[in-house]
């Protein structure tokens, strides 16, 4: 069954793409047609790329990797932050830090400072510091946790990165191809797929089309997430009764050389 149908998409103007001399060539193969100067994504072409991307990060996240989401235009920022909360995976929702990725190591540092920051104010080292030393150190680390908070959990490099506007997010989709992390993206008319491993053809813009997309595949997310921590139960299920069994085994030849022999 389809994650996402045409009808839904439709009422969510996903079909919407960019006027016509904006196009990029590479969305040839994802535009119906052209309707007064401004073209029509296929949005049958939509909803097999939305259930292929899905399948693809619900393995992802079934085998316990981790999915940055990126997403900086406003219209989208809100609903990625909650959407990607809802299944405890990292997102970059303010500007994207160069070398994010290909400098991770000075990143993750950033983030230590961060936690050393909060370590200090609690244990009230940074009370002996004048007012106006103080309030510096609070500023500080509230930009840190704008720019860093969201990511503060993100250890390793993600496995993949699902970006909403690849033109405005270049930057990240650089690294990630650099690095060989797969991109997974909804892509609009006036961008290029050809660096995009998941294209997701939709219009990036409106806020209830990014929404419907992030449902879907923030939901097959979770699945993943389920179907992990349910073959872990049964895993340690199946390593209890093993461990039983074991057990009973090493108890029974005891017990039979306990038992009196017959006359």
């Amino acid at each position: 069954m389809a994650r996402t149908n045409f009808d839904s998409l439709l009422a969510a103007g996903a079909h919407f793409g960019h006027l016509k001399r904006k196009w990029n060539p590479a969305m040839a193969p994802y535009i119906f047609m052209e309707r007064n100067g401004i073209h029509i994504i296929d949005l049958h072409k939509t909803v097999a790329k939305v259930d292929q991307a899905a399948d693809a990060l619900k393995q992802i996240a079934k085998s316990g990797k981790r999915i940055l989401f990126v997403a900086t235009k406003k219209q989208a920022k809100e609903v990625v932050a909650e959407k990607a909360a809802s299944v405890g995976m990292p997102y970059v929702i303010e500007r994207w830090p160069g070398g994010m990725l290909t400098n991770f190591p000075t990143i993750r540092k950033a983030v230590k400072k961060m936690a050393n920051i909060d370590k200090l104010l609690s244990d009230g080292t940074y009370d002996k510091l004048s007012k106006r030393e103080n309030l510096q150190i609070r500023r500080k680390r509230a930009k840190l946790e704008k720019n860093l908070g969201s990511i503060a959990d993100l250890t390793r490099l993600p496995s993949a990165l699902f970006v909403i506007d690849v033109m405005k997010e270049h930057i990240a989709v650089s690294e990630a191809n650099r690095l060989g992390i797969p991109v997974f993206a909804i892509v609009d008319t006036n961008s290029d797929p050809r660096n995009i491993d998941f294209v997701i053809p939709a219009n990036d813009d409106a806020t209830k089309s990014i929404e419907m997309i992030l449902d879907a595949v923030c939901g097959a997310i979770n699945e993943g997430l389920e179907e992990r921590k349910a073959e872990k139960v049964d895993m340690e299920a199946a390593g209890e009764t093993k461990a039983a069994e074991k057990a009973e085994k090493a108890e029974a030849p005891a017990e039979e050389a306990e038992a009196p022999a017959a006359e």
